[in-house]
């Protein structure tokens, strides 16, 4: 089984990080994979990286591909990545990937793959460390889930945001590759981290989720797919949405709400769906404190 770190040339973010990723650590080439080297950590040696000549969101199912060309089983997905707003606020995000709706960018139509919760939410506490360390500027967040590609294996991006000039600045290609190892060196798959960090199914609020951010900066949890109020506007949560994420998050054990970002008659609806399902709908207050020992 492997880890799969996956970069594009199409996308000036991932190459900067993906030679950050070369220059601090010791990696082996070993293949070629669209005339690109494929690179093998030294010491992880179930830590593999491609490289793709077009946009990862539309390059369906790579780890078929890989497995296929390279002869090597991912089991993990890691996409290194820019991230582009029309704001142009300097971000460092993690998220899940899929589409509660039509697929514009990428994937398949209200299909989710399975999501990283636990390896997720410990990469963001990471790299808000390795940002606030260095004095970066970037806001430090999640993105809730949204666009491709299809893959059918668990996975989650990490990019650099927002704009042309901080795709290319070294400093936060450099933290996204130092928080990215720092998370290696710890876990490489979901079954690795504790089993007692509750996994949290987050709805309402906006794309960058700021509520579930706050969470697990603080608490003792992990989220996983995120539903936020403008896809529940566009009509693309229901029943089914709802058994979907459950079945593509890992662990799901727990229903939590954005409460000022739903109106009241939404979560009472939600809140039943969730019950039905023996899922409980719980507050900030009811999870532990985060600390250094339970980090």
């Amino acid at each position: 089984m492997t880890v799969l770190i996956i970069a594009s040339t199409k996308d000036p973010a991932s190459i900067n990080i993906k030679k950050n990723l070369l220059k601090q650590s010791s990696w082996e080439e070993i293949d070629e994979f669209y005339e690109n080297a494929v690179y093998r950590h030294s010491n992880m040696k179930d830590i593999v990286m491609v490289t793709i000549n077009d946009r990862k969101i539309t390059h369906e199912n790579l780890d078929k591909e890989v497995e296929e060309k390279l002869g090597i089983k991912p089991k993990q997905a890691i996409f290194i990545s820019r991230h582009t707003s029309k704001t142009g606020k300097p971000t460092l995000t993690t998220h899940p990937i899929g589409n509660y709706g039509v697929a514009q960018f990428g994937g398949e139509d209200k299909t989710l793959p399975e999501s990283s919760p636990r390896l997720m939410t410990y990469l963001l506490r990471i790299l808000k460390k390795n940002a606030k360390q260095a004095n970066l500027y970037h806001q430090v967040c999640f993105e809730v889930t949204h666009h491709g590609p299809y893959i059918s294996i668990p996975s989650l991006f990490v990019e650099v945001g927002s704009t042309k000039e901080e795709w290319g600045k070294q400093e936060p290609a450099n933290i996204v590759a130092k928080s990215v190892l720092e998370l290696l060196d710890s876990y490489h798959y979901e079954s690795d981290l504790p089993n007692d960090i509750p996994v949290l199914i987050g709805i309402g609020g906006g794309h960058y989720a700021p509520r579930f951010t706050d969470v697990v900066l603080e608490k003792k949890a992990a989220f996983g797919h995120m539903v936020p109020t403008y896809q529940i506007k566009a009509g693309n949560f229901t029943e089914a949405t709802l058994d979907q994420v459950i079945q593509k998050t890992p662990n799901a054990s727990i229903g939590y709400f954005h409460r000022k970002a739903l109106k009241k008659s939404q979560m009472r609806e939600f809140k039943t769906w969730f019950e039905q399902r023996d899922i409980p709908v719980i507050s900030s207050k009811e999870l532990q404190d985060l600390t250094l020992e339970t980090l």
